[in-house]
């Protein structure tokens, strides 16, 4: 058997099975080094579950617990619990220390963030458990077939809001789940993107060193679900922060501490135009009607932050 070379540098090996150019893999792969190997990670249902923990392999280097769709908040609120109870009665005193301290993290997507899982979010929100939320945003149920969540892009195309000559695809805008986590007085919020890994592992070495509840909500390109090249995975990622559609923000106790500015902001039409779910918007006065709201929408998030 040949041995893994990558073994020692990465705590998310290589041989998964997420598609080439895969956001979320690439975001994944940031997150958990920067957590380093004191960390447990309770992940949801969805893509990151499937390709990473098929039967009899793992390519995680840390200790990793599958939850449902809907509970891997109230699951890292058991490990945290767990936790807290052998520091305060420990058999040997030296087992309070070290592996006993462990980084407590959730992975999960946005069907299981923005809704399925949302009340066991705000009750975890609630409790000011000292456990790092991150949310891996590709826009929709990606795992399932591509299908609307909450966290769709108003204009896009899913496999449950289809385009039609009475339908240009969502119709909703985003639920702004930064908001929500400030109004629960989360101590650490931030969003970050695929496409930014420096950015992004600053923030995970930010949020490591504050206790209390922290939610990082990251947009991870989805190749299939969003219709885009693999190799314009990257491109997408960045091109959706330089556009003003996906800020990237950082909060601390409630106060805007880091937004990445734009100084030469790109066409909301330049993102549009890669990704097969928003083919529709082109050619048509309808089109052209959604893509001036999406315009009005990043000029709007350029000038607030």
């Amino acid at each position: 058997m040949l041995k893994n070379k990558y073994k020692k540098q990465t705590l998310l090996n290589p041989g998964h099975s997420a598609c080439s150019g895969c956001g979320q893999l690439l975001a994944t792969r940031h997150v958990i080094n920067a957590f380093g190997p004191n960390t447990i990670v309770a992940n949801a249902t969805g893509c990151l579950e499937v390709t990473t923990t098929k039967f009899g392999e793992s390519a995680w280097g840390v200790p990793y617990i599958h939850s449902l769709f809907e509970n891997p908040a109230a699951v890292a609120s058991g490990i945290f619990a767990a936790q807290k109870f052998l520091r305060n009665n420990p058999k040997d005193p030296k087992s309070s220390k070290g592996l006993n301290n462990p980084n407590i993290v959730v992975l999960a997507g946005d069907g299981s963030t923005f809704d399925i899982g949302f009340g066991l979010l705000a009750g975890m929100f609630e409790r000011g458990e000292n456990i790092t939320y991150v949310c891996f945003d590709n826009e929709g149920y990606q795992n399932t077939g591509g299908q609307y969540s909450s966290a769709s892009q108003f204009g896009s195309e899913t496999t449950t809001t289809p385009v039609g000559k009475k339908s240009f695809g969502v119709n909703l805008n985003k639920k702004d789940m930064i908001k929500f986590a400030l109004s629960q007085g989360v101590k650490y919020v931030a969003t970050a993107s695929a496409g930014y890994p420096k950015d992004l592992i600053t923030k995970i070495e930010k949020a490591k060193s504050i206790q209390g509840p922290k939610y990082i909500q990251i947009l991870v390109p989805c190749v299939p679900g969003w219709g885009i090249d693999p190799k314009d995975t990257v491109k997408v990622a960045q091109l959706a922060v330089q556009t003003g559609l996906y800020p990237l923000l950082e909060y601390v106790d409630g106060k805007l501490t880091k937004s990445m500015k734009v100084p030469k902001p790109v066409a909301v039409e330049e993102y549009l135009s890669l990704q097969g779910r928003y083919k529709h918007l082109f050619g048509s006065s309808k089109g052209k009607e959604v893509i001036k709201l999406l315009q009005e929408i990043a000029n709007k998030n350029l000038n607030n932050n």
